[in-house]
């Protein structure tokens, strides 16, 4: 899958309402569909619509972008994704939001899938493989839970005497909660840090688990770089202070 694959979609469907007879065409409609808030992901969607101007296509002039915003409620994506697929929109674009991804994969071989993912999309079940990727779906890989080690060694960096580490997880966000716990344990173990691992699906959850480290004093915890958690970067902020 292209990326000229992607601009064709949206050219085609431009288009071939002019050959069926003389109706106004409609414009093509991208569904984006995130894992965090609109207000969350202000800066993010802007620059999706920098990126469709670039080729050629402003947004409510010649094609329609429907934004869908799960703000962590991950039990929606199904819907949304065979709603989207139900009616036939040219792309599902789902910029670094790999469950999206994947749930978009399983709702359509046909309609044009734009990803980005945090893992290898090959792992993930999004194409066949970085040579030749195939089906219906095409994106960029962040690296982030490449940098999963990486981001522990900083924390133990900035806190040398700090041993005892609580780890958060979404297990509502299969991809990014299966690579930390992937991950951390193993770089936990060459620095020499205990590991005691806390969910949290919701902002009650997140409420849950900072009252468990005043009962379980910590030394620090680690948030990975996830959709949910990241919208709620307010609360945790507030919480730790608290």
């Amino acid at each position: 899958m292209k990326r000229r694959h992607f601009i064709a979609g949206l050219a085609g469907a431009a288009a071939w309402p002019l050959a069926a007879g003389a109706q106004q065409p409609a414009m093509p409609v991208v569904g984006l569909v995130n894992g965090r808030s609109a207000e969350d992901a202000a800066r993010n969607a802007a620059a999706f619509r920098m990126g469709l101007r670039e080729t050629g296509y402003v947004e409510s002039q010649n094609v329609t972008v429907e934004y869908h915003w799960m703000e962590g409620q991950y039990q929606r994506l199904p819907a949304v994704m065979a709603d989207l697929v139900r009616r036939r929109v040219v792309v599902i674009a789902t910029p670094g939001f790999s469950l999206g991804a994947q749930a978009a994969k399983a709702a359509t071989t046909t309609i044009p899938i734009a990803f980005g993912a945090g893992d290898d999309p090959v792992k993930l079940g999004l194409i066949a493989s970085l040579a030749r990727p195939g089906g219906n779906a095409t994106g960029v890989n962040s690296f982030n839970t490449e940098v999963v080690a990486k981001r522990l060694g900083l924390l133990h960096d900035l806190l040398p005497k700090a041993v005892r580490i609580v780890v958060l997880v979404n297990p509502a966000n299969a991809p990014i909660a299966e690579a930390t716990l992937r991950e951390v344990p193993e770089a936990a173990r060459a620095l020499g840090l205990q590991i005691r691992v806390l969910n949290a699906s919701t902002s009650r959850e997140i409420e849950a688990a900072f009252a468990s480290l005043g009962r379980d004093p910590a030394d620090a915890l680690y948030v990975p770089g996830e959709g949910f958690f990241s919208s709620r970067r307010v609360q945790f902020a507030t919480l730790a202070t608290r």
